[in-house]
């Protein structure tokens, strides 16, 4: 089942060639929300590898790419290290005022982020951006505010759906494909 979008195909590729930045929710988005946690004390989060080389296609396009976690742990700044994020906020739950700081901080437009996240307290960022998502298994109240519900469950990916249909609508997800062909 594809994705569903409450935006035209037209909208959708006007409001995805003006982004500059990605900004994932981690848990629940870039993981499946599960934690595990180590009898050392330490936990472990699930990533999908195929999300991770979506972020890395998104930024060889010339996308930055950011999380915004009300959470932070050792896990996450490994693979945010490892796929060479553009920014990291974490420990942040008030993900309106956050959202709005990482704007002013980026000098980014709001418009010119598409985000996604899958619960209530992502609603306030959703709701700011120029193109939000959910994951298929994200809240009701989420998926019912979000221009576009992804078929994928969050961790399971999503993320690189999202990406894939971001780069189609602007138009470069064949060029990076016939690159990857030697063409």
């Amino acid at each position: 089942m594809p994705a569903t979008t409450r935006l035209s195909g037209e909208e959708l590729a006007r409001r995805a060639r003006a982004l500059e930045w990605l900004v994932f929710d981690v848990d629940g988005v870039l993981t499946t929300g599960l934690v595990s946690y180590l009898s050392q004390g330490g936990e472990m989060l699930t990533f999908d590898i195929q999300d991770g080389h979506g972020v890395k296609l998104a930024q060889r396009a010339g996308l930055k790419v950011a999380v915004l976690s009300g959470r932070g742990s050792g896990a996450l700044r490994t693979r945010a290290e490892e796929l060479d994020l553009d920014a990291m906020i974490i420990g942040r739950s008030d993900k309106g005022p956050a959202f709005a700081e990482f704007c002013a901080r980026q000098d980014v437009a709001p418009e010119r982020v598409a985000a996604a996240g899958d619960d209530l307290q992502d609603l306030p960022m959703l709701l700011a951006c120029g193109i939000s998502f959910a994951p298929a298994d994200a809240v009701p109240e989420v998926r019912e505010a979000v221009d576009c519900v992804l078929s994928r469950d969050g961790g399971k990916r999503a993320v690189r759906e999202m990406i894939e249909l971001l780069l189609r609508a602007r138009g470069e997800w064949d060029g990076i494909v016939a690159s990857f062909r030697g063409g």
